[in-house]
């Protein structure tokens, strides 16, 4: 992915080698992206952003195919590509396909979002190993997994980017979270070690860190949310988040790599 300004957009070289000149609201036209858990809340908004920048997307569920399928069908309703792999990220195998599925429809793979992550709530005194072991398989495993499977396309394009979702508690803490909050803060380790792998392949590594986000969830709202009120005076919106990621996938953010970005309000300074 060899971008480049030229006036009041970007230009990158087509098949033959010609420049092509792209506008601002279309910088990732001509690239693919791959969106974990991406059928609803965060993961969905960044998906319907990454396409309205005119990438092609692969959406992603464990389950909910067909909430997954409407977000692709939002895409291509308003002239985008989409496709949709339901698919466990926690799974090696499951995990493999997505990417190689991604390939196969695409035809390559410039993006990669590991936003797939279970965000629960227990004791400590209460928390069993199989409970430990789901989170971080999804979270952290998850990212390592895809990660795995998708660096070879990623050279093979030239470059790309890796966008790690992590999270507020990973830095503040909170209490009945320590199996979500090891995986997040090793999201954090991830990002910084493949920033240093990758970059002399073009490929920049980095974590979105979001704050209190104004998504659906099942169950009451997390105790810890009330101890970190934002300064802003409210939650932040899921396309803010995507916002952030869509800049970090694009031209102008080739430069950084290996960082951990808030999108908190201030909660977090």
């Amino acid at each position: 992915m060899s971008d480049s300004y030229v006036g009041a957009g970007f230009s990158r070289p087509d098949s033959d080698g010609r420049s092509v000149r792209l506008q601002p609201d279309q910088e990732l036209h001509g690239q693919v992206a791959v969106v974990t858990g991406s059928a609803r809340n965060i993961g969905r908004a960044i998906a319907l952003t990454l396409a309205e920048a005119g990438a092609a997307v692969v959406v992603n569920a464990r389950t909910s195919a067909a909430a997954a399928e409407e977000v692709a069908q939002q895409i291509r309703a308003a002239g985008g590509r989409a496709a949709v792999k339901v698919g466990d990220v926690a799974d090696p195998d499951q995990a493999a396909a997505l990417i190689a599925a991604a390939v196969a429809e695409f035809g390559r793979l410039d993006i990669l979002v590991n936003n797939a992550s279970l965000r629960r709530e227990v004791a400590f005194a209460d928390l069993d190993y199989r409970e430990w072991r789901e989170v971080l398989a999804t979270t952290l495993d998850g990212a390592y997994l895809c990660s795995h499977a998708a660096c070879p396309h990623l050279v093979n394009a030239g470059g790309g980017s890796i966008i790690n979702i992590g999270g507020l508690s990973a830095f503040t803490g909170a209490t009945r979270r320590a199996h979500v909050i090891a995986a997040k803060t090793g999201l954090v380790g991830l990002t910084r070690a493949l920033a240093h792998d990758l970059a002399p392949f073009k490929v920049t590594v980095n974590c979105v860190a979001p704050g209190l986000i104004d998504t659906s969830r099942a169950g009451p709202e997390p105790a810890h949310h009330a101890l970190h009120a934002p300064p802003v005076g409210r939650k932040g919106k899921p396309e803010e988040v995507a916002a952030l990621v869509r800049f970090l996938c694009g031209p102008g953010a080739r430069y950084i790599t290996g960082q951990t970005i808030h999108a908190n309000g201030g909660a977090f300074i």
